[in-house]
C-alpha cells in the first residue's frame, strides 16, 4: 500500500500543480512570451537572428549546432523547436538518431512508453522514408517534479482520490502490483502527457537531420478558440 500511495501523490501532484510542473529545455520552463524565452536562451548562450522576418536562435546543443524556434499559442510560449543546422547522409544520420535515442533512455529525468526507437543496422532508411513513408519518431516523455510533493494534505486528498474510485473491499482483492499498474495506466497522461520532448528525421535532397521538439501541452491549441 505505500507505493500505492508514492504512485498516487505522483499523480495527485501532477494534477493540482499541473501549471508549475511543465516542459523544461535546458532548465528554461516551455512557458511565458516569447520575447521572454529569447532572453532566457541568450543569457544561455545563444545568438539572436531574424532572416526574413523569422526570428530564432543559433547556437551549440548537444554536441550539434542548431537553430531553435519558439512557437506560441495565445502568446504563450507551447513549443521549442530545435533543428540541426549540418546535414549529413544515411549512415551518419542512423548513427546520430540511435546515439540520441540511447542518450534519451539512459538519462533519468526521461519516461517512455516504448521498448526502444533504435533504428537496426540493416535498415534502408531512404527507401522506407522515400517509397513507404515512413516516420523514424522518438517520443520521450520529462517525469513530473517530485519536489511538489511533500504535504499532509496532499497525502489525505490521495486517501480520498482512492476511496472515491475504489471500496476498501475492492482494494483488498487484486495484488498491490496489478492495481498499481491499473491506476498507472488510468492516469498516464495525466503524469507525463503534458511534457513530451520528441524528435524526427528530415531528409533534403538525400540529406538528413534531426529535429527535436520540447512541447508544453498546456500551451498548445486545444480548440477552445474554434
Amino acid at each position: 500500500m505505500k507505493y500505492l500511495i508514492t504512485v498516487f501523490a505522483l499523480v495527485l501532484a501532477t494534477m493540482t500543480f499541473a501549471q508549475k510542473d511543465v516542459t523544461k529545455f535546458l532548465g528554461i520552463p516551455v512557458d511565458g512570451t516569447k520575447a521572454e524565452m529569447m532572453q532566457k536562451l541568450k543569457a544561455k548562450g545563444f545568438t539572436y537572428k531574424n532572416v526574413s522576418g523569422i526570428e530564432y536562435m543559433e547556437g551549440e546543443f548537444n554536441g550539434h549546432d542548431v537553430h531553435i524556434y519558439v512557437s506560441t499559442n495565445n502568446n504563450k510560449v507551447c513549443r521549442i523547436m530545435v533543428s540541426d543546422i549540418n546535414e549529413v547522409d544515411e549512415a551518419q544520420i542512423k548513427i546520430s538518431y540511435n546515439k540520441l535515442v540511447r542518450q534519451f533512455e539512459n538519462n533519468e529525468r526521461y519516461i517512455t512508453l516504448s521498448d526502444s526507437y533504435t533504428i537496426p543496422d540493416n535498415e534502408d532508411i531512404s527507401y522506407n522514408m522515400s517509397v513507404k513513408s515512413k516516420r523514424y519518431d522518438a517520443v520521450f516523455f520529462q517525469k513530473p517534479d517530485l519536489q511538489l510533493i511533500d504535504t499532509l494534505a496532499l497525502r489525505n486528498k490521495i486517501t480520498e482520490e482512492i476511496l472515491t474510485k475504489y471500496s476498501k473491499e475492492q482494494l483488498e482483492k487484486p495484488t498491490e502490483e496489478e492495481f498499481v499498474k491499473e491506476m498507472f495506466n488510468r492516469y498516464a497522461y495525466e503524469l507525463f502527457g503534458k511534457k513530451p520532448v520528441w524528435f524526427t528525421i528530415l531528409e533534403r535532397y538525400g540529406k538528413y537531420s534531426i529535429t527535436m521538439y520540447y512541447d508544453n501541452e498546456y500551451n498548445r491549441a486545444n480548440g477552445d478558440d474554434l
